[in-house]
């Protein structure tokens, strides 16, 4: 019996990684591709959406294959491949874009909200139709599931509605995917502003753990972790939520139970339970960190795995692309 389809992807929007895409994605990946037939890339097209400098582009793009790969997402287990390596992306996007109505792409929160905040002239048309390449991106697949971050659970309903619109008009062509949506407790918020979430784009590099940092940086860092004046290690979100945030990391990255943490360190303070998450980050990411930087140092047999995984990509996204063109009326290549 084949495995069920799935389909998922990150952005090349930094020079690494941070922890929260680390647990709440690659550690999920990893071991989802255990148990589905897991294609994962690097979405570069959608990375298009802002302004990049094309040497760092590429430059980021292979740098968080790289960080897939180090954190356990095998080429020999799953597809992993670089989106732009696959031009069915971009051809399915427009098919989609034609049956989608304005006005439900215009309703995407995250548009909305960055087209409020930077307003409609310095916001480009591909932010607009980006929800449209994503559904894309997963229907080329045939994809039964796909893992998301809840900010993201909005574009998984309208990729569902436009599968089921497609299939409606020209008959059964797409498999009709359902989103898996990471817990709330693998949120990860700022060290230094724990009530706003871990982002590339925060004001501060202190209050965020990349992966390829090195260990005695991110030590430091949560050293200097925004803890509150009670000195005791408990979980309350609202009450104590840069000491809550810690307690998550520990339980994610060591599969413990927050109440097992905060026994172990019940009347021991702030400090003894810094350095031991300290020491749990830096035993996680060390290995990651080492075996990222070693695969970049050759980046032609970095490349020529991904090729490789483009090309199966590929084989599975013309049978899609294929399918759909003869249902609309497009005259085929003889």
């Amino acid at each position: 019996m084949s495995k069920a389809r799935l389909y998922s992807g990150m952005q090349p929007s930094a020079d690494s990684l941070q922890i929260g895409n680390y647990i709440g994605a690659l550690l999920q990946w990893r071991d989802l591709q255990e148990s589905y037939d897991a294609f994962f890339s690097v979405v570069d097209l959608h990375a298009l959406t802002q302004p990049n400098d094309p040497a760092e582009l590429r430059a980021k793009t292979r740098r968080t294959a790289a960080q897939y790969i180090a954190a356990g997402i095998e080429p020999s287990k799953s597809t992993l491949y670089v989106q732009s390596h696959v031009p069915a992306h971009a051809e399915l996007a427009w098919v989609l874009s034609t049956i989608t109505g304005f006005g439900e792409a215009g309703r995407m929160t995250q548009f909305k909200d960055k087209s409020k905040r930077y307003g409609t002239d310095a916001t480009n048309v591909g932010l607009f139709t980006y929800p449209v390449l994503m559904a894309a991106d997963i229907l080329l697949y045939q994809s039964d599931v796909v893992p998301v971050g809840d900010d993201q659970k909005q574009h998984v309903e309208l990729t569902r509605d436009l599968a089921e619109r497609f299939n409606a008009r020209y008959g059964q062509t797409f498999q009709v995917p359902m989103p898996v949506i990471q817990t709330e407790t693998a949120r990860i918020y700022d060290l230094q502003n724990p009530t706003a979430k871990m982002s590339k784009s925060a004001e501060s590099d202190a209050g965020v753990l990349w992966l390829l940092d090195e260990p005695a940086k991110s030590a430091k860092k949560i050293m200097r972790a925004v803890t509150d004046s009670e000195g005791v290690v408990r979980y309350d979100r609202e009450a104590k939520p840069g000491v809550s945030n810690l307690l998550v990391i520990y339980a994610a990255l060591t599969g413990r139970q927050i109440p097992s943490i905060e026994d172990e360190y019940a009347g021991r303070g702030y400090g003894d339970f810094k350095k031991g998450l300290a020491e749990v980050v830096v035993n996680e990411f060390g290995p990651v960190r080492e075996r990222a930087l070693a695969l970049l140092d050759d980046p032609a047999e970095l490349d020529r795995a991904l090729a490789v995984n483009a090309e199966k990509a590929s084989a599975v996204a013309e049978r899609t692309l294929g399918d759909v063109y003869d249902r609309i009326g497009l005259l085929r290549r003889r």
